[in-house]
């Protein structure tokens, strides 16, 4: 298996995934990956690591695209980037998938226009993972798409429970549709032509509202990419919060030292859900190849949990399956 990973992607390229991909490559004796970015900088770092392994071939890209970036810059100002170098790389068969955890709205851009959609496909999509009280559960849109349309939103929900249920591991995913009430005529009228096309779809539950996201009551929430990504951002700062108010509580506690550490060690415990770099990242969902993207702060470990998405992704056949699902 070879995967291509973007080493110029995210905030802190070429060292993390560097190491992410030496972590990959140390579990998985097979597997092949192109570092793909400025040349110089890869051969630099794995010189500084002291990698050396016939199983690591260094691409040249040496445009580099910010984070902060648009997409259309992206991608007809920076021709030889990591990005369109690493998806070519994709399209022409070279690899089997790419991983980046650089700039999401250009990776998404460039992954429509290099890879292109998957057969019925009508606009490709990006999830994320969201923390419950039974585990990671998705949330589709997280930001790519601000504005969805009812047939959208049904595809949405048929490409999420093939990957629930293929990668996450959830049988019979369930599906609900976020907004401001659970009765079948809440929301915009919008939501209301949404509703009536998710009827179609297995194990569709209705609406859900937000207080039922944690819990939770269903397995795949479909919104647009407004809500879920105002959503996804929300649950990135629980665990800063909850922190910072647990920390002032204990302040004003004579606390022993040895209670001060019980206390933060079941804190760390109980909010290991919200450790993203556990997930690592997500396909875009509906692109006519395996297009992985992170965090763009994402660590060694998360960088190596992506590899391993991709490879998920490839093993269960998961465009195949949606290809089928949606024809």
């Amino acid at each position: 298996m070879i995967i291509a990973v973007d080493a110029a992607g995210g905030d802190f390229y070429p060292e993390n995934p560097v190491l992410g991909s030496k972590m990959a490559l140390d579990l998985h004796p097979e597997l092949h990956i192109l570092l793909v970015g400025p040349k110089g900088l890869i051969e630099q770092e794995l010189q500084k690591h002291n990698i050396h392994t016939e199983r690591i071939t260094v691409i040249d890209a040496p445009d580099i695209v910010s984070m902060t970036d648009s997409p259309s810059t992206a991608l007809k100002q920076k021709p030889n980037s990591s990005l369109a170098v690493g998806l070519s790389l994709h399209k022409s068969g070279k690899c089997d998938a790419f991983v980046s955890a650089g700039n999401t709205g250009a990776l998404m851009a460039a992954s429509m226009f290099i890879l292109g959609k998957l057969e019925g496909v009508s606009r490709p999509t990006v999830a994320t993972y969201y923390p419950s009280l039974k585990g990671f559960r998705l949330i589709i849109d997280a930001g790519a798409n601000l504005e969805i349309k009812p047939e959208m939103a049904r595809q949405f929900a048929v490409m999420g429970q093939i990957y629930a249920q293929e990668i996450m591991g959830i049988d019979s995913p369930k599906i609900g549709l976020i907004n401001v009430g659970e009765e079948e005529g809440k929301g915009t009228d919008l939501h209301k032509e949404i509703y009536q096309h998710l009827k179609s779809v297995p194990n569709f539950i209705g609406n859900v509202e937000g207080r039922d996201i944690l819990k939770p009551k269903a397995d795949i929430y479909i919104t647009d990419g407004f809500v879920g990504n105002v959503i996804l951002k929300l649950g990135e700062s629980i665990p800063e919060i909850l922190g910072s108010l647990i920390h002032k509580t204990m302040q004003t506690k004579q606390l022993s030292p040895e209670q001060l550490q019980l206390i933060q060690g079941i804190l760390s415990e109980s909010l290991s859900p919200f450790e993203y770099e556990r997930v690592g990242g997500l396909p875009f969902l509906g692109v006519n190849g395996i297009s992985i993207v992170g965090h763009g702060g994402s660590s060694p470990l998360a960088l190596k949990n992506m590899i391993q998405v991709a490879l998920d992704c490839i093993e269960h056949s998961m465009n195949e399956k949606i290809i089928a699902s949606l024809n």
